[in-house]
């Protein structure tokens, strides 16, 4: 099994900026693609970013130029950098991560007020 944590969420004004990181650790034999999902309320969950082993990324449209996904591939990390915060990418966001089958973490809460 793998786990996945989550953390760097909170509370930010329109305009701000967070960064969300999540760390791997478990039984983890080969760290393929790690990703962030986000799920607002009411609403199903939805791609933010994903990122490949060599560092491939590609976004969900809305937040093209203002987040950016990293990793860590030595510390079995991902990040997700989230610049010109909207109240719209307010949401409960999670990491995901494949190693044989794909691993969730818990979720960490992002609001952005207006």
């Amino acid at each position: 099994q793998v786990q996945l944590l989550e953390s760097g969420g909170g509370l930010v004004q329109t305009g701000g900026s967070l960064r969300l990181s999540c760390a791997a650790s478990g039984s983890i034999r080969n760290l393929g693609n790690m990703a962030w999902y986000r799920q607002a309320p009411g609403k199903q969950r939805e791609f933010v970013a994903t990122i490949t082993v060599t560092g491939f990324s590609t976004y969900l449209e809305s937040v093209k130029g203002r987040f950016t996904i990293r990793r860590d591939n030595a510390k079995n990390t991902v990040d997700l950098q989230m610049d010109n915060l909207k109240p719209e990418d307010t949401a409960v966001y999670y990491c995901t991560a494949y190693d044989r089958k794909w691993y969730w973490g818990q979720g960490t809460q992002v609001t952005v007020s207006s």
